[in-house]
């Protein structure tokens, strides 16, 4: 297995271009230094690069790859395939290989946990469908991350998006943090989506203050690996069962500009308990 970092905190500095640019940059060099090969990145910075090729000889300067883009969308499909699909064909000419993507939220201001609503799942079911096979023709990797504070997050709506999407196009991304939000072991969810694991998001939590949190603050029991309770061994014992040889990404909410020392730690864990 491969080891990556998700960069994305880095690209919180702002949205001018230049800046930006230079906020990447770091991030790649960053994660090279603290032994990162790999970096995923938020798929916005396709409006960065007119030109890919510039993002490709920053890849090579820097000694990393870009092996994924990670996008959202809302409920609205045209503008959700429009922008997805945009994205994906970026990612291919820059040689990436997988595309991560969510629903972004339930847009109003209901509560951030909810039972399965059919409609909005179905919703994600006929983008991802097509977005899939879009990026498949691409030689890229539709992966859909169950989140919380969407409607993707529970079992049952992770169960009624797997039934109505075609595995030919849509596999997971599994959330190692999400998922223990959601009340589901992740060795379970690896192990029943099989083949289907696509990619992984390796996060710790802090399960004792998940107790005492409320709606979105859950989100603040993040922690870099080996500071909260997952069990990182018993992850890769059940990616190693179903054969999965692919990328193990650590992705950190926080904190939520250039997590540098947590990138640190994190490597660090994964050297030591993981020996990769």
């Amino acid at each position: 297995m491969k080891v990556a970092y998700t960069g994305w905190t880095w690209m919180l500095v702002g949205r001018d271009p230049e800046v930006a640019k230079r906020a990447l940059e770091a991030s790649f060099r960053e994660c090279k230094y603290l032994g990162y090969d790999y970096v995923e990145n938020f798929a916005f910075i396709a409006d960065f690069f007119p030109n890919p090729e510039e993002l490709t000889e920053m890849q090579k300067k820097t000694g990393v790859e870009l092996v994924n883009l990670y996008g959202h969308f809302m409920f609205d499909e045209a503008a959700a395939l429009e922008t997805g699909k945009k994205q994906v064909k970026f990612l291919a000419d820059v040689g990436g290989k997988w595309y991560n993507c969510q629903n972004s939220g339930f847009g109003d201001e209901g509560p951030p946990e909810r039972p399965t609503d059919k409609k909005m799942v179905e919703a994600m079911c006929r983008i991802t469908n097509e977005l899939g096979a879009y990026a498949k023709s691409l030689g890229v990797t539709l992966c859909f991350h169950p989140h919380y504070n969407t409607c993707v997050f529970s079992q049952s709506d992770i169960d009624f998006f797997a039934e109505n999407t075609n595995p030919e196009y849509v596999s997971f991304c599994v959330d190692t943090a999400h998922t223990t939000l959601a009340g589901i072991d992740p060795c379970a969810l690896i192990k029943q989506l099989d083949k289907r694991v696509g990619f992984i998001h390796l996060k710790d939590v802090d399960t004792y203050a998940l107790k005492k949190a409320v709606g979105t603050e859950k989100m603040r029991t993040f922690r870099a690996l080996g500071l909260g309770t997952v069990d990182f061994p018993a992850v890769k014992g059940a990616l190693e069962d179903i054969g999965y040889d692919d990328i193990l990404c650590v992705e950190l909410d926080n904190p939520m500009i250039c997590n540098y020392n947590s990138a640190e730690f994190s490597r660090k864990y994964i050297k030591l308990a993981l020996g990769l």
